[in-house]
Parts: structure tokens; sequence; C-alpha cells
């Protein structure tokens, strides 16, 4: 059954206004018979169809206005936008020996070019940096994880130096402990090291850096290393994730910085000798945290009451970012007395002497409950009525969001607000998460399918289509269900990410708490009474493609090879691969035969000689030694491309 379209209530264009008026001539006005453009009559014909033409524009605009706000009466609006996230990293201008903190609400912007106005991030959380105090050092065997030998003295005084992978088996590790937590610090590790762990690829040794998270081991992000591998003095910069907490690891009870042996990268040699740090001194130079694209809006008088129910005001930028604990209604009583209300979802089920409001963020409404009457003579009023003269205020809110915060790394570098001792900030990776409002057109599909399908989670179906209706920055949602009777149902999204499909990782397809919140509360309201929910991300299981390809005679090899690695990339993904451009389907496996029909579509390609497909590790970036002619899928799982090659 095809859609009813929204009919044109007027569909003449500004010609046909023109050359109708022009054979009226005659009949109004016989005696002019001078009808080219240069005629100054003309000119008025041409004058009055464009301004014809505007009526009737905004005339056809009518079907479409009556038909949103038919949706609004179903209770269906439009997506207000999301706002774009950021993790921000503050610079010190020198270590300082008393904490140095950043509080939250810290502006940071872009820099203004021309007339544009700077596009503004604010930090969601206080961070604050502190010098580490280091007081212990241990080191474990892969053998023996748990037995820990103490190697505090020959760090401290430097004369025998500590021996940090002992076996040389992956999993040894070397512990350093803290006095305090260095959670989001960004630490500076200065070692120095005889050049004795010879072996291994300086630029991406075989170690992992980890701290105790309270729950398990947590990955730490090296942003610089200048001692290749702990063969040379230099210094390891460290970004601490930000749960660091403290445990007793042997004797000690300590906040834990580990450095954990890996086995190598595919084709990468290991260590021959373990290496050997004498000394070791470390200083917090920065901190990060992170930050969502919003723009502060001050406290704001909305207006006065009139004591009548339904009653509605309006803030003064729109749209209006999800509110925080501070950012609320009040109502100033004439006798000033201060009331604070409270923001609902809905008010169905709100009493008369509820003092509830509902706060719609893409028009930025303030909306007081009305009074409804019933068939039988009996009225109920949903929610509490604002007192005649009261005023009005909005404590504050955060206007912002949309595709327009998804800046690029190293782009938000202004600092609106001054902090002692901070020198610089700058974010070292792209923002992401930015959606624009719903367009009108999405919103009426939408509300067709919500009519047709209810708001009830039945069927997987139903799961799917609300989970993605739960927040716009989810790209795709799969629905498992429960393998056996009393088993939830699994509900598996894959969030939207800004990214080029080359660069995609696994950390940018990871769910973020606020997300995973968001999904669970929109789902418990609709979910079926004794159904169980699981919410999480797909299985990632990498791939990586490697292909001998002949290139056509005059052809550059290095510019087919790149279109080659781009397709593979792009083929290859959960977000746009697949052979219609939507994201690997799920259960679908991978053969060498679907690479050999994609490569032979890339222009240049003369002939593919062979190819093979390595199951990938994500997680630990292990390749499998050898190669495969098909690779399965598990249920609820999805392929992601790492490192192809193309020879």
């Amino acid at each position: 059954m095809s859609p009813l379209q929204t009919p044109r209530l007027d569909d003449r264009s500004f010609q046909d206004i023109v050359d109708e008026a022009k054979r009226l001539i005659p009949q109004y006005a016989p005696y002019w018979t001078d009808h080219n453009l240069s005629d100054p009559g003309v000119a008025l014909i041409e004058l009055f169809a464009w301004m014809t033409e505007s009526i009737i524009y905004r005339l056809n605009q009518v079907p479409d206005t009556l038909y949103v706000k038919f949706l609004e009466l179903l209770g269906i609006e439009l997506f207000p936008p999301t706002a774009a996230r950021a993790d921000l990293t503050f610079w010190l201008s020198a270590p300082q020996p008393e904490p140095v903190r950043v509080p939250v609400g810290t502006e940071v912007g872009t820099v203004a070019v021309g007339g544009d106005d700077p596009i503004v991030f604010q930090t969601d959380q206080e961070l604050t940096i502190v010098q580490p105090h280091l007081m212990a050092c241990l080191t474990a065997t892969a053998a023996a994880p748990n037995r820990y030998r103490p190697q505090w003295d020959e760090l401290r005084f430097g004369h025998t130096g500590v021996t940090t992978f002992n076996s040389l088996q992956a999993g040894d590790a070397v512990y350093f402990g803290f006095e305090e937590s260095l959670a989001r610090n960004l630490v500076r590790f200065e070692f120095t090291a005889p050049p004795r762990g010879i072996g291994v690829n300086p630029a991406s040794p075989p170690w992992r850096w980890e701290v105790w998270s309270g729950e398990s081991w947590a990955p730490a992000t090296v942003q610089e290393d200048t001692t290749g591998g702990l063969n040379r003095d230099g210094h390891v910069l460290l970004q601490i994730p930000a749960r660091h907490e403290a445990i007793r690891l042997g004797p000690e009870q300590a906040h834990w910085v580990r450095c954990r042996l890996v086995d190598p990268h595919a084709g990468q040699p290991g260590y021959e000798e373990s290496p050997l740090v004498m000394t070791l001194t470390c200083a917090s130079v920065g901190g990060t945290v992170s930050a969502q694209h919003a723009q502060p809006r001050p406290r704001e008088s909305l207006g006065h009451s009139d004591g009548t129910p339904d009653q509605t005001f309006q803030v003064q930028y729109r749209p209006v970012l999800p509110r925080r604990h501070a950012e609320n209604v009040e109502l100033v009583l004439q006798d000033g007395t201060i009331e604070t209300w409270t923001e609902a979802r809905n008010i169905a089920n709100s009493g008369s002497e509820d003092r509830h409001f509902i706060w719609e963020a893409s028009s930025g409404t303030i909306r007081f409950g009305p009074r409804i009457r019933y068939p039988d003579g009996t009225i109920h009023q949903y929610g509490a009525v604002p007192p005649s003269g009261a005023e009005v205020i909005a404590t504050g809110y955060r206007s912002g969001g949309g595709a327009r915060g998804n800046v690029g790394a190293n782009t938000l570098v202004a600092l609106h607000t001054s902090i002692p001792f901070v020198d610089r900030v700058t974010n070292l990776d792209a923002a992401q998460g930015g959606v624009d409002a719903e367009t009108i057109e999405n919103a009426k599909a939408r509300g067709a399918m919500t009519l047709r399908t209810g708001d009830r989670a039945v069927t997987a179906e139903d799961f799917e289509r609300l989970t993605l209706q739960a927040s716009p920055t989810i790209a795709r949602a799969r629905t498992l269900p429960p393998s056996r009777p009393g088993n939830p149902v699994r509900v598996l999204i894959v969030p939207t990410v800004n990214r080029e499909a080359d660069q995609l990782s696994l950390d940018d397809l990871g769910i973020s708490n606020d997300l995973y919140t968001q999904v669970a509360e929109y789902l418990n309201e609709r979910r079926v009474l004794g159904a169980a929910l699981e919410i999480g991300p797909p299985v990632y299981q990498g791939v990586s493609i490697v292909a001998r390809v002949q290139t056509e005679a005059g052809r550059d090899p290095d510019l087919v090879r790149h279109r080659a690695l781009q397709a593979l990339y792009r083929y290859v993904n959960p977000l746009v691969g697949g052979s219609d451009g939507a994201g690997w389907p799920f259960n679908r496996d991978l053969n060498v035969a679907q690479v050999f029909a994609l490569l032979a579509d890339i222009e240049g390609v003369a002939r593919i000689d062979e190819v093979l497909l390595f199951p990938v590790d994500l997680a630990t970036q292990q390749r499998a030694p050898a190669g495969q002619q098909q690779i399965a899928l598990e249920p609820g799982a999805l392929f992601v491309s790492f490192r192809h090659i193309v020879i």
C-alpha cells in the first residue's frame, strides 16, 4: 500500500502566473499591445507574480503544518538534536605541588573564523590534577601472577634496577603503586633505562599499560613514548582512565599502574632480554575530562502566571539539552515565597497538587498541566496550576547540539574560562555523537509507523524499532530472543560513529553509560510485564584481509591499492558495510568470493591473484597465524575491519 501524498493546494509556478496574466490583458486592457519585458506594465505583472508565488508557497505549507500538529496531539514530537561529546585535555604550564582543579562547566571552544560563532563545549564534571607520590614497586610473572616480588628498594636507590619482565612470557608485569588516585590525570613517567630490552619494534613495543579500576584492570592510553620500549632514557606519557582505585597487592595497599607484557604483533619480534628500569620519577602534566557541545544559559524570567490551567512559557534559546540537577523551574509567588517544581516526562499520572511540568526540548516550551472534563461531568486537573501572579523562572539550562559539534581533533583550543596554572587545552580526538534535530519528513514517516505498530515491545521487531527511537545516536539495533525460557531478551546496539571507515576502532563502537541508561529507561516503560532485558553491544569480530592484485598497464599501482583498501574498509564495516551500504548484516559470513567480486569492480584492477581472510582478536589486536577462505559469524556478531593489506 502506497502512502497518501501530501496535496499541493495550488501548483502554479511563477511563469504560470505571468502567462495567465498576459492572456487576460486583451480582455481588460485591449489598447495595451506592448507585452515585451521592457514594458513597465510587464515588470509590474512579474512583481505581483513573484509576490503571489510566495503566498502560494506559504499556503502549500498548511498540510504539512496540520500533519505535524496532529502528530503532536498524539504525543509524537520531533526528536531534539543530540550534543556531540569530546575528551578535553588540559595541560599545565608546569607540574604544581598543590592540586589544580578544573571546575565543572568550564567552557572551551573553537577559534572563531570570520563571522562564524565559535563552537563551545562545556565540561561535564570537575577535574582534579594532582601530583603523584610513588610509594611501591612490584613484579610478577605469568606463571605466578598473584605472587608479587617487592622491588621498591631496587627502584628507589637505583643501584641494581628493576627487571620488568622476568620470564619474558606474556603476562609478566611490573607494578607501580601511588598514594593517591590519578584518575583522569595525564602522568609523565620519566625512566632511566639502559639499552637492554632489545629485539622489539621501538615504535610498537609488546606491552600494555593498565590501572586498577575497582573491578578490573582497565587500559591506560599511551600518548607518547620516547623510551623505545624501555630501551633508553626517556618518558612515557600515560592517560589514566576515569576510575583509579586502591587495592592490596602483596604487602602494599596502593593505587596501582602496571605495565604488562603481551604477545608481539604478527610478524614482529619480542624482547630478547627484559628491559631494566634504573630510576623512575613521575609528574602530572595535565588531565582529561569529558565535555559536551553545550552553551550554558543563565537564569531567565519567562513571565507571570495568570492562574489558569494548561499554561505555556518558552525559553529564549532552543533547542534545550537534557536538564541537569540544578536546571529546573522555580515560581516566585507574590509574597516572595520560592517554589521549586519538578520536570516530568508526562503528567498523565500527576494529581492536582503535584508541582509538575513538561519541558519540550525542541521548542523550548515549558508546559503546565491541563484541566480535562470527562463525559460523566467529572473534572480532573493533571498537575498543579501555577498561582496567579507568580513569576515563572528557568533557573538555567543549556542549548546546543547537532552535527555541527562533530569537530575534528585539536580544534577545541580556545579556553573561555581562565584557570590558574593551565597553559592550554585541546581535544586529542575528534568530537562524536552530534546529531541534528529530526526533520519533519522523518517525523511524518515515523508517526505513521508508530500509529500502525503501537508503542509496546512485544516482538523482536518491536524491540529494534523502539531502541532506534530511544536515541538518534543509535545507528543499528538487533534483538536476540531468549535462548531458553527465563533468559533475558538481548538488545544489541551499534552507536553512530562519525569517523572514516579506515579509522574505525573497537573503542569507537563502545556504548556510553548515558546511552545505556537512556535506552534502558525507554524500553523498560514499553516492555511486556515479565520480560527481562539485557542491553549491550554486539560481539565484534575483527577481520584482516590480505589480497594480491595485478594492476592494469599504465595505472598507478599505489592509487589502485589505495582504492582497493578503501573499498575493503567500507565493505567490512558494521555501519556502512555490506552490499547495500547499511552495515554488515547480522548472521552473514564472509568468504573470499565476496572479496574477489568487490575487488574486481575497482577501477585499475586487472587481475586478483589471491585473497586470504585472517580472524583478529580486536581486544588484543592479535591476528590468527593462518589465513582462511571463510570466516563465520556467531549470532549477534558483526565484522570490523583491521589492517587490511593489498599487495
